[in-house]
């Protein structure tokens, strides 16, 4: 498994969804390997929300596009940009409790890979996704 701090100190860690040097950002951070999976926490803050308490849908999207990407870095070793991402937002998602991210790759094909992963509050999945993406890099070659 590539190491994600290293891949972050690399490209300056000042991505907006997991940046850490980035305190506009998303903060999307703990990124693990559990078993085909990648997941990372988020915890939103109410500066993320859209109406009321609760998160606004594009950051979801964000979130979600960022966790993808991230499942092609850790588990297939490459870097990656968005072709297609489709979303089903299934239910609103509090800004006020931590939130999980996951995602898996489901397939690859030369330099296309086919993503899919959700954003879960401890009540079940909020947002689910799946894209098709394109590999840019390998990270080795990067790092």
């Amino acid at each position: 498994m590539h190491d994600p701090d290293r891949i972050r100190a690399a490209f300056d860690d000042l991505c907006f969804a997991c940046g850490r040097e980035n305190h506009l950002g998303l903060g999307i951070d703990a990124f693990a390997v559990e078993g085909d999976r990648v997941t990372a926490s988020f915890a939103p803050r109410p500066l993320h929300r859209g109406l009321q308490s609760r998160l606004h849908g594009g950051l979801s999207a964000t979130a979600l596009d960022e966790i993808l990407v991230w499942a092609a870095i850790l588990l297939e070793g490459v870097l990656c940009v968005t072709g297609t991402l489709d979303l089903r937002y299934r239910r609103p998602v509090p800004v006020d409790v931590p939130l999980v991210l996951s995602a898996t790759v489901d397939e690859r094909r030369g330099k296309r890979l086919r993503l899919s992963g959700e954003l879960a509050d401890p009540d079940g999945p909020c947002v689910t996704a799946s894209g098709l993406y394109l590999m840019t890099d390998v990270i080795d070659d990067l790092v």
